[in-house]
C-alpha cells in the first residue's frame, strides 16, 4: 500500500507536467471525438446524475459529446476495471467515488489497482451521512448514544445496504474510535422501512436520503459525519464534536487512466473545476445532497490516497473481507 501510495501521489503531483512529443499532437486536438464516461452504477443514482451533469457541461465546453457509458456490477468494480483498462488516451474517463477507497481493501482479488491504474482529473464534492435514529431508540443526543451502545454492547442494530458499503465502514470507523460494540445489519433491499419501525436502530444515511424523514419528526438525527455542520441541518452537530477526528463522507470525482497524457487532464480538470464553481451546477449539485468541493488533480489524488489508507485500516480492524 506505501508504495502504491507513493506511486499515486506522484501521479497526481506530474498531472499537469509537460507531455512528451509525442503526445503533445494528441493534446492539442483533445476532443477529436466523442469521450465515454463510465459510471460503474445503474442509471438514476447520485454517480449517474454526477456524470451526466459532467458530461453535458464538458460537451458544452469542448464542443464535443462526453457520453455516460453504465457500467454497473461487483460493487463498482465491473465498471472501474473496464476504465482502468482502457487506453490512456483521454477518451475514457471514471466517475469515481468512495467505494473505490473502500474495495481497494476489501477485495482481495481485484483485477486492477485504483492507486496506480489512476490518475486524478478533478474532485466535484462529498456527501454528508446523518445518524438517522428510530424515535424509539431512547437516546436523544450523541453522548446518550454513546452511553447506551457502551452500557448495552451488542444490542444496537446498525443498519446499511451491505458489506462494505460507506454507511457500513462508517459504523466500523465509530466503534475503532469510540470502543461501542453495535450489530451490523446489511441489507439488499430498502432498509427505511425496518428503520422506521424501529426493527433495526440506527442508519448512517446519506443526508439527501433522510432529510424528509428527520425534518417530520419520522427519524431523529444525532450527528452529521463531516468536519463541520450540514447547513441542511445547522442545529444536528458533527460526530467530531464528540470523537475528536472522527470524519467521514461519500465522495465524488473524476479519475482517468494512468498514463492520460497531462494536458489533457489539466484541460479536463480546468473545465471541470470550472463547472463545480458555476452557481446554477452548484445549486444542482446541492438537490442531490452533494456538498460542492473542487479539487485540483494534486489535491484530489493525495484525498483519494488518504482515504483509501484511512479506510485500509478501518477493514483490517473490523476483518471485513467479501472475497
Amino acid at each position: 500500500m506505501t508504495l502504491g501510495r507513493r506511486q499515486f501521489l506522484h501521479l497526481a503531483a506530474t498531472a499537469a507536467a509537460v507531455p512528451t512529443i509525442s503526445s503533445i499532437g494528441r493534446a492539442e486536438v483533445y476532443p477529436a471525438r466523442p469521450v465515454h464516461i463510465i459510471v460503474p452504477y445503474p442509471a438514476g443514482g447520485a454517480p449517474d446524475i454526477i456524470g451526466r451533469l459532467a458530461a453535458q457541461w464538458l460537451s458544452e465546453r469542448l464542443n464535443q459529446q462526453f457520453i455516460v457509458d453504465n457500467r454497473p456490477g461487483a460493487a463498482s468494480n465491473l465498471g472501474t476495471e473496464v476504465a482502468a483498462r482502457a487506453p490512456a488516451d483521454g477518451y475514457t474517463l471514471l466517475v469515481a467515488v468512495s467505494t473505490n477507497a473502500v474495495n481497494a481493501s476489501i477485495y482481495s482479488h481485484l483485477k486492477f489497482n485504483f492507486i496506480r491504474d489512476f490518475a486524478p482529473v478533478a474532485g466535484i464534492g462529498g456527501t454528508p451521512f446523518v445518524m438517522a435514529f428510530a424515535p424509539s431508540f431512547p437516546a436523544k443526543t450523541f453522548p446518550e448514544f454513546i452511553s447506551y451502545a457502551k452500557a448495552h454492547p451488542g444490542k444496537v442494530n446498525m443498519a446499511s445496504q451491505g458489506i462494505g458499503t460507506t454507511p457500513h465502514v462508517c459504523g466500523e470507523l465509530l466503534k475503532m474510535m469510540t470502543g461501542i460494540d453495535i450489530v451490523h445489519v446489511p441489507y439488499r433491499g430498502n432498509l427505511m422501512p425496518d428503520l422506521l419501525a424501529g426493527q433495526v436502530q440506527f442508519y448512517f444515511s446519506p443526508l439527501v436520503q433522510a432529510i424528509e424523514y428527520v425534518k417530520d419528526g419520522r427519524l431523529r438525527a444525532l450527528a452529521v459525519t463531516t468536519a463541520t455542520r450540514a447547513a441542511l441541518l445547522p442545529d444536528v452537530p458533527t460526530v467530531g464534536e464528540f470523537v475528536p477526528g472522527y470524519v467521514a463522507s461519500g465522495w465524488y470525482g473524476i479519475v482517468a487512466p494512468a498514463g492520460t497524457p497531462g494536458t489533457v487532464i489539466d484541460k479536463l480538470s480546468k473545465q471541470i473545476l470550472a463547472g463545480v464553481a458555476d452557481p446554477k451546477l452548484r445549486a444542482r449539485l446541492l438537490t442531490l445532497g452533494v456538498v460542492p468541493v473542487p479539487r485540483p488533480p494534486a489535491e484530489f489524488g493525495k484525498f483519494i490516497a488518504d482515504e483509501t489508507a484511512k479506510w485500509e485500516k478501518v477493514i483490517k480492524f473490523a476483518s471485513i473481507n467479501v472475497d
